[in-house]
């Protein structure tokens, strides 16, 4: 028998794990999932337990092929898939898959955090079998969320005649969340308050800021600028004093190594990266790149939320502190991080594979992104056992009169951690200057009284949505990126200045799956169903049975939809009147195009175009006039007019349209007149009726049409007269496609030469 085959997931993982073994083992790519359920058709028999049915990705079939002919081969089988649900489905896939070919051979499941000889050679040493628990975890994930699209986005695609549209189970929360931000700051009203403050000083001492928080004993809340002035007035008047002097000593831990969410957090905030462009990165990290000819993993697992680090990786890295950044910056105890959910403590949390490895001394094999992430990650990793930042704080306290100030400010007496990791939010405030003492008697500037406005809440971020996530137990660390990306492809959201703000569209959607599914996409629901999730894998749930439950209270809900109901509730009412009726208007969708509708439909059927100010404020456009060319239509005798196409091409259109739906294509002469575009009739007849064949026009370029159309509709790639360059037999013709215009031969299939640009 060969050698033992190990299967992971992609190349550059199989490359790096080969070149550690010395190429004692044959180590192949799956590419990812090898099975799926069928893009066409639900794939799950909700009638039999919820049987899915899998199909083997089309395109994975010549990698299952010579998956096949190694494991025949082989003496063993490692599957080597990431060690997390996904991972566990992957193995359990090729496992079945590959079912015949390993049939009375040893199959092993081997895991490790990271990819490094030690870790490679613990895991062959030490393997395992599938977790069928992870698998079900997965499959039911899966499942649900298949049942979730094709129940309920078919219901999106009739209420807003877009097939593009879709329902996710997590997707929808997300959403859910930006949408009702973006109502809460629309309806936001602002509040006025006002705030006195000064400088103090004493003698040649610099000066401080101070507010005034307390008036006659009582917390200060100044509504309005008389009030303010009045009590500004009385203050004026009077000898400030320190009545309260204390001086603390604050320390600041350094913040526990990333897990997926926070890497994304932080490379959203310092990198400005997105999720999907993070996790590429860490991937690429975390697989291995090429070093001085040999193939290096650099990080651990980059999808994980446990904070523990393994207990070699803890010295190592406290050796490193020592030896580049003195004893004096070594915390003195070893310093650890724990979940408050001890089974999240399967990983650990992302770290330098090795510490040693600067991130400088590696700088020249990384490029500028890669490089920029494993700074931030190494970085992170080594302020865990650095000593905290040290702080000094004077807060005082100055009675002025009725009125007593406050003023606080800090200095640093050790940076610690800080000095390379800077990225936490450190105020100090004022500064103030340690000889000042209780009971001196200050001198003050003029007082000012400020304005301010209550603010509402901020939109979000992607980093603030994926920490809300987080935070209400929404998602897992593998499904964040995935998230955001999809409510951004989806048209839901648009990201301005990094900020996410929900379309019309996004609203829409969100109103019918709140008005109709309101329970099942909220916050609370959707972070039991991820505990529930979390049960499977841990063997204390059964999938079929939270998949029956879910179904069900789907199956109650869709029987309820009201779709004239739903079409009401997603119909946006503006303030702009009708030029016709006078009702309101209303915002309305239709296959991902907007316009203005009448309220008053179908007594009224005006329609107008609009766009939105940078407020977002509705503007009603004119609906652009078709300009008149002075040309009869031949069918009607009515006026040909210009009209432009989606895409901007212009043609010419019969002004009785649609009673007449005369078209032709013109151009202009030297002088700027539309002339119309003469028919060019060539010599060949059409193989179906025996009538000319012309040149004529269309969105794709010339072709050749038949002149008896419309009752014949013969058409034809225009000829090229350039022989194929290959068989030298057929004659090139320009052919269209997804990809859009391309050049092949006439003779096809006997010759299948194909070509993007024209040959000459």
């Amino acid at each position: 028998m060969g050698k033992p085959l190990i299967i992971v997931e992609s190349p550059a993982k199989a490359k790096t794990i080969t070149k550690y073994l010395h190429n004692n083992f044959i180590v192949k790519a799956s590419m990812g999932h090898v099975r799926d359920l069928p893009e066409k058709g639900m794939g799950i028999d909700l009638e039999n337990n919820f049987t899915p049915t899998y199909v083997v990705d089309s395109g994975k079939k010549k990698i299952i092929a010579d998956l096949k002919e190694s494991a025949k081969s082989s003496e063993s089988i490692y599957l080597a898939s990431d060690h997390d649900r996904e991972g566990e489905a992957i193995a359990w896939h090729l496992a079945q898959v590959l079912e015949k070919e390993i049939k009375g051979k040893p199959v092993h499941r081997i895991v490790f955090n990271e990819i490094t000889q030690k870790a490679i050679q613990e895991a062959l040493q030490n393997p395992s079998h599938v977790d069928i628990n992870k698998v079900d975890a997965q499959q039911a994930r899966r499942l649900l969320d298949r049942i979730v699209g094709f129940k309920i986005s078919p219901l999106l695609w009739k209420l807003l005649n877009d097939g593009s549209l879709s329902a996710g189970r997590v997707q929808s929360v997300a959403l859910r969340l930006i949408c009702e931000i973006d109502d809460k700051i629309k309806a936001f009203i602002p509040e006025e308050y006002w705030s006195i403050e000064t400088n103090f000083w004493k003698g040649h001492l610099s000066p401080f800021k101070a507010v005034l928080h307390q008036y006659a004993t009582e917390k200060i809340e100044l509504k309005n600028e008389q009030e303010t002035q009045k009590i500004a007035e009385e203050l004026h008047a009077h000898t400030p004093k320190i009545t309260s002097y204390k001086q603390t000593e604050r320390y600041i831990q350094p913040p526990p190594s990333f897990i997926t969410s926070t890497l994304q957090q932080d490379a959203s905030k310092i990198l400005n990266f997105t999720g999907k462009k993070t996790m590429m990165i860490a991937q690429q990290l975390y697989e291995g790149l090429e070093m001085g000819g040999e193939t290096i993993g650099l990080i651990t697992y980059m999808r994980t939320d446990s904070l523990r680090i393994a207990e070699e990786a803890i010295s190592s890295v406290r050796t490193l502190i020592n030896e580049k950044y003195g004893s004096h910056k070594l915390h003195p105890t070893i310093r650890t991080y724990k979940n408050k959910n001890a089974a999240q403590d399967a990983h650990e949390a992302i770290r330098p594979t090795y510490p040693h490895r600067f991130p400088e001394s590696i700088k020249g094999y990384l490029n500028n992104d890669q490089y920029k992430l494993y700074e931030l990650i190494w970085n992170r990793f080594v302020a865990t056992q650095m000593i905290p930042i040290q702080l000094s704080t004077i807060a005082l306290e100055i009675g002025c009169g009725k009125g007593l100030f406050k003023a606080a400010g800090s200095v640093f007496l050790e940076k610690g951690f800080y000095e390379i990791y800077p990225h936490l939010n450190v105020s100090l405030g004022e500064v103030i200057h340690p000889d000042y003492q209780i009971h001196d008697l200050l001198e003050k500037s003029k007082l000012e009284c400020k304005q301010h406005f209550t603010k509402p809440p901020s939109y979000y971020t992607e980093a603030q949505l994926i920490k809300d996530l987080e935070a209400k137990g929404i998602g897992r660390p593998s499904t964040y990126a995935s998230i955001t990306n999809t409510i951004v492809d989806r048209k839901y959201v648009v990201i301005k200045e990094k900020k996410y703000y929900p379309t019309d569209l996004g609203h829409a959607v969100n109103r019918f799956l709140v008005y109709n599914f309101g329970q099942l996409f909220n916050v609370t629901f959707t972070a039991e169903m991820e505990t529930k999730l979390d049960d499977i894998e841990y063997g204390k749930q059964i999938w079929q049975h939270l998949l029956g439950e879910y179904y069900q209270e789907i199956k109650k809900l869709m029987e309820q939809v009201n779709m004239a109901d739903s079409k009401k509730e997603i119909s946006q009412v503006t303030d702009v009147n009708c030029p016709k009726c006078q009702a309101h208007m209303v915002i309305k969708l239709h296959k991902g195009s907007q316009f203005l509708g009448c309220s008053n439909y179908p007594q009224c059927k005006n329609i107008l175009n609009f766009t939105r100010d940078e407020v977002g404020r509705i503007v009603v456009t004119q609906t652009a006039i078709p300009q008149a060319t002075g040309i009869l239509c031949e069918k009607c005798h009515g006026s040909m007019v210009i009209k432009k196409t989606k895409k901007g091409s212009e043609f010419l259109a019969c002004s009785n349209y649609p009673k007449c739906k005369n078209a032709l294509n013109f151009i202009y002469d030297s002088d700027g007149k539309v002339v119309i575009k003469e028919t060019l009739t060539t010599n060949e007849k059409c193989e179906k009726c025996g009538a000319d064949m012309a040149i004529k026009s269309g969105r794709y370029g010339e072709f050749l049409g038949c002149t008896g159309y419309p009752t014949c509709k013969n058409i034809k790639p225009l000829p090229t007269k350039v022989q194929c360059p290959e068989c030298q037999k057929g004659e090139i013709i320009q052919k269209k496609g997804k990809k859009g215009i391309f050049y092949a031969c006439s003779n096809y299939p006997s010759c299948k030469y194909t070509s993007n640009t024209k040959p000459s």
